[in-house]
């Protein structure tokens, strides 16, 4: 639950106002997409949702728990809850890491799977469910073409379990062909996961195709 979500930044130009005051609801197992042109304050929103940006005021809830003002070990651990997919997963990807090491990577930091075995088998379980061979977790990300290396970023998302994934345009980086390759993945994943999404996108085709509600945003607050 968001409410008067509102996100300034002062600049040398005077105060932005990136995010101004929204407020949207999200229910378990479905997406709400959230469209606008470039600019408009719709990827700031995602990243205030994570408190990767900090929020100037209002409320974000999830289950039940506050986020603004989070900090520290809390704050860490309601992260478990909510992870973001990028636009570009080449830039996205640590390309020093194997893919497994990747995947794997944030369940360690959030104290899941501590056995190496048992990682090992959620990696291998999770690079299946997102439509990639086993052998993939030992190559590096610039072995993989534009969408398995969107495929190895969803993957990278899901291994914490979160309840919300915020998908800030992830198919815009790539060819319409594996774009709805893509969005059959995220659909496939929401039916099996119960997962929410958020998907940021200004692509009307990808919301008819996934979206239950669509918010319309224009210079930082929703309009329709």
């Amino acid at each position: 639950q968001v409410e008067n979500l509102k996100t300034w930044f002062d600049t040398p130009e005077g105060m932005v106002r990136a995010v101004d005051g929204i407020d949207f609801d999200i229910a378990p197992g479905e997406t709400l997409a959230l469209v606008g042109e470039s600019g408009c304050g719709k990827t700031t929103v995602g990243k205030a949702l994570l408190q990767l940006v900090k929020p100037t005021a209002g409320s974000v809830r999830l289950g039940g728990s506050e986020l603004v003002g989070m900090q520290g070990k809390r704050l860490r651990a309601a992260r478990r809850h909510m992870q973001m997919v990028f636009q570009d997963p080449f830039a996205s990807l640590n390309p020093r890491l194997r893919v497994g090491e990747i995947i794997a990577e944030g369940m360690s930091a959030l104290g899941l799977e501590s056995d190496g075995a048992a990682r090992g088998r959620a990696v291998a379980a999770l690079l299946k469910q997102v439509g990639l061979p086993d052998e993939a977790a030992g190559r590096y990300p610039h072995e993989f073409s534009g969408g398995q290396r969107q495929r190895v970023a969803i993957a990278r998302a899901l291994a914490v379990q979160p309840e919300l994934l915020i998908c800030d345009e992830p198919t815009s980086a790539l060819d319409v062909s594996v774009q709805a390759q893509i969005l059959n993945l995220l659909k496939k994943l929401q039916e099996e996961l119960g997962v929410a999404y958020l998907f940021i996108t200004h692509n009307f085709a990808v919301v008819e195709y996934l979206a239950n509600d669509v918010a319309v945003m224009y210079l930082g607050r929703i309009v329709e």
